[in-house]
């Protein structure tokens, strides 16, 4: 595999899954390893891979989280089956959770996902519908950063 060649994958999320919980952000990250991009680059993909990863498991019945690796940027793409966002500004604010109590009890939906996820992001969309589910856009260039 030639690092010019771009590659993608696809990852199936299961919502309640915390046995596997950043199996596939982990799996991602190792791939950038082999791929030989910067580790602040993996630093970064993983970051916002394994928060989006956690709101499936925490949020939603089910989802997907797929990839593209370009010799330009990683673009992560993670759609849900979930409850969908009500308020995504109010989403977006650090330490705004609507995770249930017994998931907070197991030390996950403090509220820095959706934050962490723009914060390690060069692009980032969400696209949520009440009561169908919410799809992330998340693109971290491998070159430098633009301006």
């Amino acid at each position: 595999m030639s690092a010019a060649e771009p590659i993608e994958g696809c990852f199936q999320l299961m919502g309640g899954d915390f046995t596997n919980a950043g199996a596939a952000s982990s799996e991602l990250k190792a791939i950038l390893a082999k791929r030989g991009v910067s580790q602040e680059v993996e630093r970064r993909v993983a970051i916002a891979a394994f928060e989006a990863e956690m709101n499936v498991i925490i949020h939603a019945v089910a989802g997907t989280m797929h990839y593209t690796i370009t010799s330009e940027a990683v673009k992560v793409t993670v759609t849900d089956m979930g409850p969908g966002i009500e308020d995504i500004e109010l989403a977006m604010q650090e330490g705004y959770s609507t995770a249930p109590d017994w998931v907070r009890e197991m030390g996950w939906g403090a509220g820095m996902g959706l934050p962490n996820i723009k914060k390690n992001a060069d692009l980032f969309s969400i696209d949520s519908v009440v009561g169908e589910g919410t799809t992330l856009e998340i693109t971290i260039h491998i070159k430098d950063r633009p301006c």
